[in-house]
């Protein structure tokens, strides 16, 4: 678009006719009480469904007031904890049973765990001629922008794309579950190849190797990788797949759903939320941030130094001019994120002894100190824990991921949860979603273009 040749004066001068136009007063909003975001008054989402695939709990409601408690991520009735424990702290992979739990709304006998991890497995190659036509002719910088285009692209490789039927649509959602690891592998080596000037890789798949061992091992020059590896990446997965109806890609992927689209196009629209910088894309967010610290506090040990530059991050001289120190805080949880308590957990176990670590408890500092810090900044005394956005860019690191698949391996994940919501929102929600906004604009008498 930059090479067409136009009158930039001409279309500055529209881009100031559109800001002239299109100005809403503030107080708007709370004249006619809209909600916007669609967020109740005190922060909480308005409700506009009913699910039985994940409960995201994070405070109580006593007396009108909210309550912080201790946060919990329930996929379909099992505390998040509980999963982990008999999955990654059992010694085995877990993230493929947790796919099976969200999809099909039960834990998997091993025989069927067996099957479900079979026909992954058969999925996981892309049509042939895929990535040629489809990835490595057309490459692009950014990697979440090119799973999008191929999950579309996927729509034209299925003989009925537009069949809704139950087992057609559980079927689709396996076949993408399995494939959007290995588009983005592919996209992100091909974009290497074109943009950093570096060797392209493409390895063949190993049918035996899980989801994580399978992204380690083709993202890799070498394909080596260790089991410690593999099962804190499966670990990663499993914490990602799926947060609740109400965050904004799930939720456009339900809007979508409820338009009577194909799943392409949902899925492709969920990605596209997930890429904002508010949702998933906050984990690169989050890398920038951890860089800025380094480079500008002398002694990452000295709570003093670490608490002085959060200041100025969140008064808008440091940082990107927000205010926001990105990793903490969530719409939710309030006492703690437990992917975030999780995460962290496990991270640690990684990072002992190696140059990591010192990265990894500045983050600490971070997650220790922002809350009062920002007490002491705005007056104000909310409650604030971490998110899981703190430690995840830094666990990518220590697993030699690069930084432009942090949020594309959110999308790897989050698939699970999407293609459990899509498949519920066509069994029971039966009504297209469509909130209202007020109209403001007078009513005005047209001007004849002579007379203007």
């Amino acid at each position: 678009m930059n090479t067409v040749n136009y009158n930039k004066a001409a279309f500055q001068s529209l881009c100031d006719e559109f800001v002239k136009n299109n100005r809403i007063a503030p107080e708007l909003y709370e004249k006619y009480q809209v909600k916007r975001g669609l967020r109740n008054s005190d922060g909480s989402g308005v409700v506009a469904g009913i699910t039985n695939i994940c409960n995201v709990h994070g405070y109580i409601v006593n007396e009108g007031e909210r309550e912080p408690v201790k946060g919990e991520l329930i996929y379909r009735g099992y505390n998040i904890n509980d999963i982990i424990a008999n999955t990654t702290g059992k010694d085995r992979f877990g993230f493929e049973e947790t796919v099976y739990l969200l999809l099909f709304g039960d834990l998997p006998t091993a025989e069927q765990l067996k099957n479900f991890n079979e026909m992954l497995s058969e999925f996981r190659e892309l049509p042939v001629g895929f990535s040629e036509d489809m990835i490595f002719k057309a490459p692009s910088r950014n990697i979440m922008n090119k799973m999008a285009r191929s999950v579309l692209a996927l729509y034209s490789y299925e003989e009925d794309p537009e069949d809704q039927s139950l087992e057609k649509e559980l079927l689709r959602a396996v076949a993408i579950i399995a494939r959007l690891p290995s588009a983005m592998v592919d996209s992100y080596q091909i974009k290497r190849r074109v943009f950093d000037h570096e060797s392209l890789y493409m390895h063949p798949l190993n049918p035996d190797e899980c989801t994580a061992e399978s992204i380690l091992s083709t993202l890799r020059d070498d394909r080596v990788y260790t089991r410690e590896e593999a099962k804190l990446l499966d670990l990663m997965l499993i914490i990602h797949a799926e947060h609740g109806g109400g965050n904004n890609s799930t939720f456009t992927c339900r809007t979508l759903t409820s338009s009577g689209t194909d799943a392409y196009s949902a899925y492709s629209g969920a990605i596209g939320s997930l890429k904002g910088h508010r949702h998933g894309g906050a984990n690169f967010k989050v890398i920038n941030q951890l860089e800025e610290f380094k480079n500008n506090i002398a002694h990452w040990d000295n709570d003093g130094e670490v608490a002085d530059y959060i200041a100025k991050v969140i008064k808008g001289e440091a940082g990107d001019g927000t205010g926001l120190v990105y990793g903490m805080g969530h719409a939710i949880y309030t006492l703690s994120d437990p992917r975030a308590v999780i995460l962290k957990e496990n991270a640690i176990k990684l990072a002992k002894g190696t140059e990591f670590e010192k990265e990894f408890m500045l983050l600490d500092a971070v997650e220790r100190l922002t809350p009062e810090v920002f007490a002491e900044v705005k007056g104000n005394s909310k409650v604030m824990c971490a998110n899981v956005d703190l430690y995840s860019g830094l666990v990518y690191r220590m697993l030699k991921i690069p930084a432009e698949l942090n949020t594309p391996m959110f999308a790897v994940s989050r698939i699970a949860g999407w293609s459990a919501h899509r498949i519920e929102e066509l069994i029971t929600g039966k009504r297209i979603i469509r909130p209202a906004y007020k109209a403001v604009a007078k009513r005005r008498k047209y001007i004849p273009l002579d007379e203007r």
